[in-house]
């Protein structure tokens, strides 16, 4: 029996099946090659930046942080094995402090103590007392009329206090002049020594009733006995 004849046509398609399926298996293969040693590259962490980079980053931040804690925690060295001083410390050491530069504008200074020889000095400051101070002589019949002001270097309160206690001042005042006699009045130095008795008496009554007395000295700036 006689085969039948085969055109060119199916003679030329036949072949072309199976090169196209090695060619897509091809693909196929090359996919999955390729998508096996992506995977495993990055699981293996190929994509990942070197460990050297990091570690250097984090070896500079950790020794930043411990060099700043060990400066922190050490106490600077003079070179004799002693602390070194801080700067400018040796300078105020012997820097003796300014009251004056050292008050506030408009601020009242501070309270004066009676043991303090430190107390801050300012300018002198002289109040007269309003009135004449007029008594009798021990044992005579002469009377002796003065008036007295006060001198002062510390603050205003000094002087205020005199205007306050006034009339307590007066009282004791005129109570030293009292123990004055007639005889006492040719001495050299009466009223020197006047002069400093009522001083204190005056400081003493302010000290009373008063943190500080202040008055330094008095003076007789009228002075008549008859």
């Amino acid at each position: 029996m006689a085969k039948p004849a085969v055109s060119e046509e199916e003679v030329e398609v036949k072949p072309k099946k199976p090169i196209v399926k090695i060619i897509l298996a091809l693909v196929g293969l090359v996919v999955l090659i390729s998508g096996t040693m992506l995977g495993t590259l990055y699981l293996a962490g190929f994509f990942k930046p070197p460990p050297s980079a990091e570690k250097s980053a984090d070896e500079e931040g950790g020794q930043d942080k411990h060099g700043a804690e060990a400066d922190k925690g050490k106490k600077a060295d003079d070179g004799h094995g002693k602390p070194a001083a801080k700067p400018g410390a040796e300078a105020d050491k012997g820097k003796k402090p300014d009251a004056k530069a050292d008050a506030k504008p408009g601020a009242e200074a501070a309270k004066l103590s009676k043991k303090s020889p430190n107390s801050p000095r300012f300018d002198y400051t002289y109040h007269q007392l309003s009135k004449e101070f007029l008594v009798n002589l021990t044992g005579s019949r002469k009377v002796m009329s003065v008036q007295i002001a006060i001198m002062t270097r510390y603050d205003e309160r000094v002087v205020e206090n005199v205007k306050k206690h006034e009339f307590a001042l007066r009282s004791v005042v005129m109570d030293v002049m009292r123990q004055t006699n007639e005889a006492d009045l040719p001495k050299p130095d009466f009223r020197k020594d006047l002069a400093v008795k009522i001083r204190d008496a005056m400081n003493t009554l302010i000290e009373k009733y008063e943190d500080f007395g202040g008055i330094e000295d008095v003076y007789f700036t009228s002075f008549i006995v008859q």
